[in-house]
């Protein structure tokens, strides 16, 4: 708690401090000149922050267009795999089909046989 008061008491000091300083012109100048360089200063950290956020900005642009590309590509490889498997099974029930008519045919032609 101690250090809290002079803590404290040290900021209501350099207050009391400023005030009077800036009632002298020369001090008025001189705090001038410290709040021009304070806002220089900041003035440089915003230019500096924003140039970083338009940078980082611009990569996040670019991640989300590589991932917009890449689940593009995939469902474009899903699609003609599907369509590959939906090929195959036609095919697939096609040959089946043809193989139990050929199959009935056979029995139909045996059963023909046997009634002769």
């Amino acid at each position: 708690m101690k250090k809290f008061v002079w803590f404290v008491l040290g900021i209501a000091g350099g207050f009391i401090a400023a005030h009077f300083l800036n009632k002298d012109p020369r001090g008025h100048e001189l705090l001038a000149e410290v709040d021009a360089r304070i806002t220089e200063f900041t003035d440089r950290i915003g230019d500096a922050y924003r140039e970083q956020e338009a940078r980082f900005s611009g990569l996040v642009s670019d991640a989300k267009d590589a991932a917009s590309a890449a689940v593009d590509k995939a469902q474009d490889v899903a699609s003609a795999a599907a369509d590959k498997v939906q090929e195959a099974t036609a095919a697939a029930a096609d040959a089946a089909q043809d193989a139990a008519a050929a199959a009935a045919n056979a029995v139909q032609s045996a059963a023909a046989k046997l009634d002769d």
